[in-house]
């Protein structure tokens, strides 16, 4: 007993500490995230501690949920407008990541994300059906709380709804392939070059894409070939660059968002980083998928090969039948009706 009681005090330290580092990152990147906003108040188009809520909770439990509502509750108590409309929010803020985290445990969600179905119940189950909480409730809470009109109900819902699934899509996948990075050994000098080429055409595709010139478009050929090329690993840091650049350009209003009113440009912004998302982890995922069925196979060539190679060494070979004892058996034996 007097041995087990400063093991559980040692978790329980690791459990507090744990919960006030979720906290600090969400409200961290809840005040970077406000920085861009497009909406007033607490609706923005990326809403990133969605995403970290959504990587803690699958890399570390459900014992780190306190820490996401901390950071919720500070996060929105300068923002109002009311003491009860923020326990709303904190409430939806999460209740939606626990609900994703449920959802994806439900199906067996790997957060190597190497296969398929990995990336298709992030952005079905993680991002899209789970985020439905928060922006039904706390549009709901801003309304009833007299911050939104009857007519400001739904596209607030909408964009709160894409923000916080865009927070997913776009952080989660990053914080899973940090949390899975290894330092590359033996890696040739020519994949390094390509590493650094990869990331100076992002950055030129990201400054063309926040200049007044309408080059979004741009940003795909670079996703898929990080994604073929640096499978997830690529993919999750390349989206994250290039849906921030969107942003900031939407947020200047310049490029393909110059000229048009907010909900166009909303659709707009929200349309390419969904595209530019699903384009990200689905061919990952698919590149990664069939390069492992492809070792797999290697490796059981090589054990097939192995194991007829050992019966060859060890074994007896049947010996051909002699064809001249097989005549003379012929000749001794009678001839049938013809």
């Amino acid at each position: 007993m007097a041995a087990a009681r400063p093991e559980r005090l040692r978790q329980g330290g690791l459990a507090v500490l744990e919960i006030c580092a979720v906290a600090a990152l969400y409200y961290g990147s809840g005040t970077l995230g406000l920085v861009q906003q497009l909406v007033g108040g607490q609706v923005t188009p990326l809403w990133p501690p969605t995403g970290i809520a959504v990587a803690s909770l699958l890399l570390r439990g459900l014992r780190v949920w306190p820490g996401i509502a901390l950071g919720a509750f500070l996060v929105n108590v300068p923002l109002g407008p009311s003491i009860p409309a923020v326990l709303a929010i904190v409430l939806g803020n999460t209740l939606a990541p626990v609900c994703s985290y449920a959802l994806l445990r439900r199906t067996g969600f790997r957060t190597e994300l190497d296969r398929l179905q990995d990336a298709m119940g992030l952005i079905f189950l993680g991002a899209l059906t789970g985020m439905l909480i928060s922006a039904t409730v706390g549009s709901g809470a801003l309304a009833l709380s007299g911050a939104l009109s009857a007519e400001e109900f739904w596209p607030t819902w909408s964009v709160w709804w894409t923000g916080d699934a865009m927070g997913v899509l776009v952080v989660t996948p990053v914080l899973l392939v940090l949390r899975h990075a290894r330092w590359p050994k033996g890696a040739r000098p020519y994949r390094w070059a390509e590493g650094v080429l990869l990331v100076a055409a992002t950055l030129c595709v990201g400054f063309l894409e926040t200049s007044s010139t309408p080059l979004m478009f741009l940003g795909f050929p670079l996703l898929i070939w990080a994604a073929f090329r640096f499978q997830l690993a690529g993919a999750a840091l390349c989206a994250l660059s290039v849906s921030t650049f969107a942003i900031i350009a939407a947020a200047r209003g310049s490029g393909p968002f110059a000229g048009h009113d907010l909900l166009t440009n909303m659709i707009t912004l929200q349309a390419f980083n969904g595209s530019s998302s699903l384009t990200a982890l689905l061919v990952a995922a698919t590149v990664t998928q069939r390069n492992q069925t492809q070792k797999e196979i290697a490796r059981a060539c090589g054990l097939l090969a192995e194991m007829v190679a050992k019966a060859t060494a060890g074994g007896h070979h049947p010996r051909p039948p002699d064809r001249g004892g097989e005549r003379e058996a012929d000749a001794g034996r009678p001839e049938g009706p013809s």
